[in-house]
């Protein structure tokens, strides 16, 4: 079975999703290394050496009970050091972080389940390392059999998979195992702008991590961190239940279950055994309130620190122009993001902004596969197409590109303009389409999510106008000054011919589809 995988490398856990071609978006679960429910990898490394070829990952080292241990064998929260590497962290332990990452990656591929044939592995990434860490990705899957690599940054796969257009301004709430972060982002795309894509690694085998282009991410308008996650809330709970003695590995995980079961249940009930004479009688009870924690939260900071994180991210806001009344949605991802008092926190300090929290888990993930072309292209565009569109301001004609070079066909939707009248009683709207001209620089970039070779002069890019038109387009009744008239909407289709269809604005009649000419 062929199609796209995605994995989203996070701090604590790690999620694996698969598309088949024409099929939904599932997630895998990668035995022996993944939970039951949801169907995640714990991000944790065991080796008894740094040349161990039997590591334990994920599920195994909770199972092992090595999950809290301090010692250089145990690998975690390695995922937030690559680009941004802690030496003292990464002297502590027996692999580099970027080493911890690769392992953990090479791993699950041969751990996927049989008879699936990855086509395409798109990644995601921090926003704020977004270049280290695409250099580290190039080097980590290079010995994987995939033809296409691509990468994607997670605030903008977050809020794609949560369902957001393309062009949103979106408050991400990142509550891991081991950070807190919280991210105001525009994400690319917008009216009369491409929408968002990942970008290509690697493409029919030849790597491009070093193309030069621009990275292709989310805009961060406000960004703010805090060292404390959900692990630190099962430390709490341990030391709020039991007083008189350290945090054990079963100590910490009977915590572990009481937090997961309040985000559902007003009380909850966990079992607790220790190994040796010493520990509490087996199956000893530990028992927790909803009301309790929220107090134990409380009484810890954590909602005073949310409100200085959040404050500080709005203020980053406001310095680009961006008020709350912007935001479009508030988008709470990872484990602790379930947590009901969260939830409230989030409601009660962004009144009025709809909170998309609905797949907290696996929405980065599943917005990565939603960020990749599943289409079979069937080429590429070499030179594009232009529209030659009235400037009212410049009061001169300029060309506005409908596709650019690199651009595959068919394409997957649809590009909409809207066009309005440029004087009163104006009977028809011209339509003149051009091609741009070759240019004088040539770099790798990256358009419609395919590498293309080509060039760019310095300055603006020069289009000549095809040489048959395909006519205006009639106004009926004739529009006037400033007056939206016609929305249109430009495709190619497996022929590689540019199509027009539309819809006048004024009386919500349907244009016939036109066949324009072929784009090459």
């Amino acid at each position: 079975m062929r199609g796209t995988l995605a994995i989203d490398l996070g701090s604590s856990t790690t999620v694996v999703a698969w598309q088949a071609h024409g099929g939904e978006a599932t997630l895998l679960p990668i035995e022996p290394y993944a939970l039951a429910e949801p169907p995640v990898v714990p991000s944790l490394l065991w080796l008894a050496a740094a040349d161990s070829t039997r590591p334990l990952i994920g599920r195994q080292v909770l199972e092992a009970g090595l999950a809290t241990c301090e010692g250089p064998q145990l690998h975690r929260d390695f995922k937030r050091r690559i680009g941004a590497p802690d030496p003292a962290a990464a002297d502590a332990a027996l692999l580099a972080p970027e080493q911890a990452g690769a392992l953990l990656l090479s791993r699950l591929w041969q751990a996927l389940p049989h008879g699936l044939e990855p086509e395409r592995l798109v990644l995601t990434a921090p926003v704020d390392t977004y270049r280290a860490y695409r250099r580290w990705l190039s080097g980590a899957c290079a010995a994987l059999p995939v033809a296409e690599l691509a990468l994607v940054d997670e605030p903008t796969a977050a809020a794609i998979g949560a369902g957001l257009p393309p062009g949103s301004t979106v408050l991400v709430v990142d509550l891991g195992g081991g950070t807190i972060d919280l991210a105001l982002v525009r994400l690319q795309g917008g009216e009369g702008r491409a929408a968002p894509i990942a970008q290509l690694l690697r493409f029919a085998g030849r790597d491009l991590a070093n193309g030069g282009q621009s990275p292709r991410t989310a805009t961060v308008l406000g960004k703010a961190g805090l060292a404390v996650g959900g692990r630190d809330i099962d430390r709490w709970i341990a030391a709020a239940l039991v007083s008189d003695r350290s945090a054990s590995n079963a100590l910490l995980a009977a915590a572990e279950r009481l937090k997961c079961t309040l985000s559902d249940h007003p009380e909850a009930l966990a079992l607790w055994s220790e190994p040796g004479a010493s520990g509490p009688p087996p199956g000893a009870e530990l028992r927790l309130s909803r009301r309790q924690l929220e107090r134990l939260l409380e009484e810890r900071g954590l909602i005073r620190q949310l409100d200085l994180l959040l404050e500080q991210v709005l203020a980053g806001g406001r310095a680009h122009g961006v008020g709350p009344g912007d935001i479009a949605a508030v988008l709470p991802v990872g484990g602790a993001s379930r947590m009901p008092r969260i939830r409230r926190w989030l409601e009660e300090r962004c009144p009025g902004i709809p909170l998309r929290g609905e797949r907290p888990i696996e929405a980065v993930a599943l917005g990565a596969l939603a960020l990749t072309p599943g289409l079979q292209l069937k080429d590429v565009l070499s030179h594009g197409v232009s529209l030659r569109c009235w400037d009212q301001r410049a009061a001169a004609h300029r060309w506005h590109p409908l596709f650019l070079p690199g651009q595959g066909w068919p394409t997957p939707t649809a590009l909409e303009l809207v066009l309005a009248a440029s004087r009163d009683g104006q009977e028809e709207l011209e339509l003149v389409l051009g091609e741009p001209c070759a240019d004088q620089r040539a770099e790798v970039v990256f358009e419609g999510g395919l590498p293309v070779l080509r060039s760019r002069p310095a300055g603006g890019p020069t289009v000549t106008a095809w040489d048959h038109q395909p006519g205006a387009l009639p106004l009926d009744p004739p529009g006037d000054r400033g007056q939206d008239c016609l929305r249109l909407r430009f495709s190619i289709d497996g022929q590689g011919d540019l199509l027009l269809s539309g819809t006048d604005l004024r009386s919500a009649a349907d244009l016939p589809t036109r066949r324009l000419g072929p784009v090459r």
